[in-house]
């Protein structure tokens, strides 16, 4: 029986004693991932407080209604402080939307599929690579869902960003001045696939001769003409221990060369403010980092829905806040039931420029939604977060296979010691004539090799 009403504060009561006693259980009626197998809705497992934003504002806010500095306060605690700081002082605006239930809704169709298929089969291995029961590199799905172990929710995503086998991703990056100013921007295409944990695209599980790489990736600059044809790739080994393998290739100079991929605190253009190692806010193998720790678990705003419109020309986003009003993608969000908050510590770069970092995970999911990060002093530094969106409106639909295309729909990454943003938002099609691709084949001849980077620099 789902018990509908607790007192308000329940929930908060709850999640606090949870981490006085250091034992976080995802849950709070019954364990989520037997409510979401059961039903694949999560809603059984959490009183009404944390199922609807109205009931935990205690009616102060409700789906259609505008987050802005007026009433902010009221939902301070489900955001994370550089996005308080956003909203509070630099006229940032959060849409509210109605809370989306259905999982299947929350990631791409066969990636939900295989997790629930292959639940409990997920290991770490004597090293700390993800294994199966049988000690094979991973088949598919998330391997520790609704975890709330630390290193277990880094290493999910880091096996699979996207969550599709292959993806190509027309991208607008607009790089905004303190000022309000656009300084710079930037197209380009990102391109990733998986030879391992394949669920749509054939062969399946593993690409064979590929079983000991866990993702080949790419970004190749398209515009403007002063870096176009600039690329880098990144291909990765399956042992988390090790550095993936990072070539550039630089058209004035014709060659491809190698860079070491231990510096990954750098920004790939000029006036970028985004680095290799927030890429899903999992950038970097996930044993260079170290000292795994869930620091805090309930509540929190994330955008997993309504980011998306079928009638926005090439998927373009509106924007507001800030002194030009350029500074922030227009966002939807809505608030979800639980999340942990995991912290982790650079330990295998001593160069880093920061000393730890925060990211919560939507544990239906065990999806990224924001990411924080502090510099050596322990000053808050950077952020990174994202929108993400069934590409499914009600009017018109993208469609990836037989089902409806998931996917991130805008990211902001922010300096907060600077005062510079960094907005990047997936377009259908680029001027280059690039488009997005989800699980097509051809995606690793024409991205993803070191002949596609000289074909494109050329």
């Amino acid at each position: 029986m789902h018990i509908r009403r607790y007192d308000r504060d329940y929930s908060r009561r709850h999640f606090l004693e949870q981490l006085g006693r250091g034992t976080v259980a995802a849950g709070v009626l019954m364990p989520l991932w037997q409510a979401i197998a059961k039903t694949g809705d999560a809603s059984a497992a959490y009183p009404d407080e944390l199922l609807s934003i109205e009931a935990y504002t205690k009616g102060k806010l409700k789906p259609g209604d505008t987050i802005d500095a007026g009433n902010v306060d009221q939902v301070r605690e489900l955001l994370d402080p550089i996005q308080f700081q956003q909203v509070k002082d630099m006229g940032r605006r959060l849409t509210l939307a109605r809370e989306t239930t259905d999982v299947m809704r929350l990631s791409p169709w066969e990636y939900v599929e295989a997790t629930l298929s292959n639940k409990g089969r997920g290991r770490l291995d004597a090293n700390g690579n993800i294994a199966t029961d049988d000690g094979k590199p991973w088949i598919g799905g998330h391997p520790f869902p609704a975890s709330t172990n630390g290193l277990e929710a880094f290493a999910g995503q880091t096996l699979s960003w996207g969550r599709h086998d292959a993806s190509v991703y027309g991208i607008r990056e607009c790089d905004v001045s303190a000022s309000g100013k656009v300084d710079y921007r930037y197209e380009g295409v990102w391109a990733e696939m998986t030879p391992v944990a394949r669920v749509a695209m054939d062969p399946k599980p593993y690409l064979p001769g590929h079983e000991d790489k866990m993702r080949f990736q790419s970004i190749i600059f398209t515009s403007p003409d002063d870096i176009r044809g600039s690329s880098f790739l990144n291909i990765w080994p399956y042992d988390q221990r090790e550095f993936p393998d990072l070539f550039g290739y630089v058209p004035e100079f014709k060659r491809i060369r190698r860079f070491p991929t231990n510096q990954r605190f750098e920004p790939l253009l000029p006036g970028s403010d985004l680095y290799l190692s927030d890429a899903w806010a999992t950038g970097d193998p996930y044993l260079t980092w170290g000292n795994y720790k869930v620091i805090g678990t309930g509540p929190a705003l994330a955008g997993l829905s309504g980011n998306w419109s079928s009638s926005a020309d090439n998927w373009t986003h509106g924007t507001h806040g800030g002194p030009k009003g350029e500074t922030f993608y227009d966002t939807v969000v809505e608030l979800v039931p639980q999340a942990i908050n995991v912290e982790a510590q650079p330990v295998r770069y001593p160069r880093a420029p920061i000393s730890k970092k925060e990211v919560r995970f939507d544990l239906r999911t065990m999806l990224p939604i924001t990411m924080v990060s502090f510099d050596r002093r322990g000053q808050l530094f950077r952020s990174f977060d994202g929108a993400y969106s069934l590409y499914d409106d009600g009017k018109g639909q993208v469609m990836d296979g037989k089902h409806p295309y998931w996917s991130w729909t805008h990211v902001h990454a922010y300096n907060t010691q600077t005062g510079h943003m960094t907005r990047i938002e997936q377009v259908q099609r680029l001027a280059s004539g690039d488009v997005m691709r989800v699980n097509d084949p051809a995606t690793y001849d024409l991205y993803l090799t070191q002949g596609a980077m000289q074909r494109r620099g050329d």
